[in-house]
């Protein structure tokens, strides 16, 4: 008799929540404040059963097919990736906020075969130069007639998706180039909730979790879908509402919430009496991701929320989580991003593939469950980044006595100016102390002498008050090495950001290269 092993999949734990309290609501779609649907796991797990169905029978899909989602959050992005993964179909996640072109070639690059799609990006899909595509639908108004086309039965085990296929193919940002597809497996992600559920105490049973990051980025869908896994409820916001954020934590009682800098920023924006209310939450974590918090914004966060709350994780869409920072450690270790993730391993190593000593940079390499699978169609690519069963994200950091980590600046973002290895992250840290700033990217500009022009671009807290260059070059030359003070100081009304909040730096490099006064030719 043939025996089918319960694979770890994200539709199962699903599911099996689903058997435990099927009336439980499971997900709360928010515009603002406003609930525009409730749905039960009962109805969740329907859903993604029809999905899977409709997937295999109505559009002939097959496992190991490419499917794409191009969308906001919704409740059908949950039971499409779900639904169709369960039965091995690989979902492909491009931002809905790129060009039409740009998704239209991810969509290509991942030989999609059919693209669901928000609405308002249907009418130019549909003219996209997306040969291989059978069919665009939107996930508008008749998407339940499609959806009811799919039998409400649970998938049988034998057509159930094994735990080592691929599950969803998110693409990366773009910051350093080409975006890439990220091959992400069930297991993977799976093992990677339950470190989660571990670290961070949110995702429970008895916790209520609100959703603001997008689930087209990898620790969006992570975190977002993370209690729906364990059997928490989840509130999920269509789109990042700073006022209605502030109601919600200190209305609706949350217990966990993700964040990422740019968040916090909007956040704390707001005026004071809204700000105040904030120390009446009721949350057990706050995490934090995808960018660096800047120290001063740590210290509002801890300030406004309460010492015992905020995680900052450190991770890429390849290595998944790598350190976590605790609360009790956010204000004791400055610039900090903790120590090694649950059952991760972290080397760094110097060009050569040699340990560095500690206190010395060296490339950021972690072994773990949670890594990633390589690059759709780039093995070259993923020979770049894996070596030996280690993974690297190109990052650059050092490991002080206690064994904590700190990033000092992404490998491709380093200067090179005269032969001296410059990191534009330790310029910033100096620059953004000035009174008058609020932040600023460092990069590096082509120069026929010297190679590389450091310089920085600068958002002043008043817009065309900037100091004189002398006066920028003053403030710097009290913390930094003649070689590390920026040629050139730009003003700029805002950092190029992708949807995470990561600066584009390759956008600023490509600005100001162009102008006649940064001395390429």
């Amino acid at each position: 008799m043939t025996q089918h092993r319960w694979p770890l999949l994200f539709s199962e734990g699903i599911r099996a929540a689903g058997g435990r309290q099927p009336d439980k609501i499971a997900l709360r779609l928010r515009t603002g404040t406003d609930i525009d649907a409730e749905i039960s796991y009962r109805e969740l797990v329907r859903e993604m059963n029809r999905a899977a169905h409709a997937g295999l029978g109505g559009l002939g899909l097959k496992r190991g097919d490419r499917v794409a989602l191009v969308a906001p959050n919704s409740r059908y992005y949950i039971s499409l990736t779900c639904g169709l993964g369960s039965v091995g179909v690989i979902v492909a996640t491009p931002n809905p906020k790129l060009a039409p072109a740009e998704i239209a070639a991810i969509c290509r690059d991942a030989g999609a075969r059919v693209v669901f799609c928000d609405p308002s990006l249907h009418d130019a899909l549909l003219g996209a130069d997306m040969p291989g595509v059978e069919a665009i639908i939107p996930l508008d108004h008749s998407f339940p007639e499609w959806l009811a086309r799919g039998s409400d039965a649970t998938p049988a085990a034998e057509a159930l998706a094994r735990h080592e296929d691929d599950f969803v193919l998110p693409y990366t940002s773009g910051t350093t180039g080409e975006p890439k597809g990220v091959r992400i497996s069930h297991i993977s992600r799976v093992l990677t909730l339950y470190g989660m559920g571990v670290e961070y105490g949110c995702f429970g049973p008895d916790d209520r979790f609100l959703g603001i990051a997008p689930l087209c980025h990898g620790a969006g869908f992570a975190f977002n879908l993370a209690p729906l896994y364990f059997g928490a409820s989840c509130d999920l916001m269509t789109a990042f509402d700073p006022e209605a954020t502030i109601d919600l934590i200190v209305d609706d009682g949350p217990t966990g919430i993700f964040l990422v800098p740019t968040h916090f920023t909007a956040l704390f924006s707001a005026p004071e009496a809204d700000l105040q209310r904030l120390s009446r939450n009721r949350l057990h974590a706050i995490i934090s991701n995808a960018a660096a918090l800047e120290q001063p914004l740590k210290e509002e966060i801890v300030s406004r929320f309460g010492d015992d709350r905020l995680h900052e994780c450190y991770g890429s869409t390849e290595g998944s989580i790598v350190t976590s920072q605790r609360p009790a450690d956010q204000l004791r270790k400055t610039r900090c991003v903790g120590l090694p993730f649950i059952n991760t391993e972290i080397a760094l190593l110097d060009d050569n593939g040699a340990p560095v000593p500690r206190g010395t940079p060296g490339e950021l390499f972690s072994r773990s469950p949670y890594l990633f699978s390589g690059y759709w169609n780039k093995p070259e690519k993923t020979l770049e980044c894996m070596r030996n069963g280690w993974v690297t994200a190109g990052d650059i950091a050092l490991q002080d006595d206690e064994g904590y980590y700190y990033i000092v600046d992404r490998k491709k973002d380093m200067v090179v100016s005269g032969g001296v290895n410059i990191y534009p992250r330790e310029i910033e840290n100096v620059i953004n102390r000035h009174p008058d700033v609020v932040e600023s990217a460092a990069f590096g500009t082509p120069d026929p002498t010297w190679g590389e022009r450091l310089e920085i671009a600068i958002v002043f807290r008043q817009q065309g008050a900037k100091p004189d260059d002398d006066a920028l070059a003053a403030f710097c030359a009290n913390h930094l090495g003649r070689q590390k003070i920026p040629k050139k100081f730009h003003e700029i009304t805002a950092l190029p950001r992708n949807a995470m909040g990561k600066v584009t730096k390759a956008r600023l490099v490509e600005t100001f290269s162009r102008r006649d006064d940064v001395g390429d030719n």
